[in-house]
């Protein structure tokens, strides 16, 4: 289950920063996965419900940002969605000058919490 490993890193991620700020309940935490990342939502988000028992983050909200999958056509300077992944352009039909530009993403972007 890759889903459980990302969201251990995340854990250690937010831990290491609440103290830095010395924040003692992490109330939101905001992600942002790629499309790409092939990564479950739904697992990402049972997994943070069993890691943040027992933590600062007990009871923080979890957003997930999910970006699709994009694509750029340098021989034709069109940008477009990738269905199903296929690396091929929809206007020029074209698969060699196409390159991914969105859907790779994995990020904390933001969280919030207290100083109690």
């Amino acid at each position: 289950m890759h889903e459980f490993s990302v969201m251990e890193g995340l854990m250690t991620l937010l831990a290491d920063h609440a103290q830095a700020h010395a924040i003692t309940r992490i109330t939101r935490v905001r992600l942002v996965v790629g499309q790409l990342r092939g990564l479950d939502v739904n697992q990402l988000r049972g997994c943070f419900d069993l890691l943040v028992e027992g933590t600062s983050a007990r009871s923080a909200t979890l957003e997930i940002d999910f970006v699709p999958a994009e694509g750029h056509c340098d021989r034709c300077d069109k940008t477009f969605v990738l269905p199903n992944f296929v690396l091929t352009c929809p206007v020029c039909g074209d698969s060699r000058a196409v390159r991914t530009t969105k859907g790779r993403e994995l990020y904390l972007e933001k969280f919030e919490g207290t100083k109690e």
